[in-house]
């Protein structure tokens, strides 16, 4: 458990600086964040009905994809990731083989798809959205996937004999629908209105609403806060095109009116 804890600290762009404070048995542990790479979509896994799928399965080319990559007997942070990530979908309208998937991969070798199976009812019971089921998928396989899959995203763990646990990062990865990494949103619990526009973004606009399309071009990911934060220079940009529309409505309604008095004028001096 604490391992886990810990290790989540190691994730985002500080971590160099903080790998230096941590005990040895951190070392090599964290996220080495690898956007605008492709994962291997052709890599093979296990579903938690035990059938084989690969990765590619669940690309459709549009729809974005969420990633997660926990192991399901994690002692604690694994839990309390998966927890505050269904928290997180509850709170938000769209739900999973919908507007997007989910791809949850354990990256503990020995792991069954019965233990993926125990998870996925475990998360959608507490989602309560039957929907769901469809668009959330539970993963397990063989350690040469699951190390390539670990590699292409930059998510580095191990395994400690000491304590007989994995010490591993957090990290919600976004995805294209083609794979494409668009973002890491690093931590153990993660706020709707960023994972929706992560979404947003990962889709190319393909998902979402036009308020979600103003929203990501009024907003940047910044990495030190791990959030979407406003951006001062797209805001004035938006609100001078903003000025210059109601403007312009305004010229034509005062057009229109002059228009109309003129007219009805021509038309007295005729009578």
């Amino acid at each position: 458990m604490v391992l886990g804890l810990v290790a989540a600290s190691l994730a985002g762009p500080v971590a160099a600086q903080r790998a230096g404070e941590l005990p040895k048995v951190f070392e090599g542990v964290g996220i080495d964040e690898q956007l605008g790479e492709r994962v291997p979509l052709d890599l093979t896994f296990t579903d938690e009905t035990g059938a084989t799928v690969t990765l590619g399965d669940y690309f459709d080319g549009e729809r974005p994809v969420a990633l997660n990559l926990v192991y399901f007997n994690c002692p604690m942070l694994c839990s309390l990731v998966l927890d505050g990530f269904t928290k997180t979908l509850e709170e938000m309208q769209w739900t999973p083989g919908e507007e997007f998937d989910v791809v949850t991969v354990s990256f503990a070798a020995d792991e069954t798809p019965d233990l993926a199976a125990r998870a996925k009812a475990r998360y959608l019971m507490v989602l309560d959205r039957p929907e769901a089921a469809q668009g959330w998928h539970f993963l397990t396989g063989n350690e040469e996937n699951i190390q390539a899959l670990a590699a292409a995203v930059g998510f580095r763990f191990k395994w400690v004999e000491e304590s007989q646990e994995y010490a591993h990062p957090t990290a919600l990865i976004l995805l294209s629908g083609d794979g494409k990494i668009t973002r890491y949103l690093h931590g153990m619990q993660y706020e709707p209105r960023d994972v929706r526009t992560a979404l947003v973004e990962a889709s190319a606009g393909k998902v979402g609403t036009a308020v979600d399309q103003i929203i990501l071009y009024c907003f940047h990911y910044d990495a030190d806060a791990n959030s979407y934060v406003a951006d001062a220079v797209s805001l004035m940009k938006l609100a001078g095109f903003l000025t210059i529309i109601v403007l312009g409505l305004f010229l034509f309604i005062f057009w229109r009116r002059e228009r109309r008095s003129l007219d009805r004028s021509h038309a007295s001096g005729v009578g």
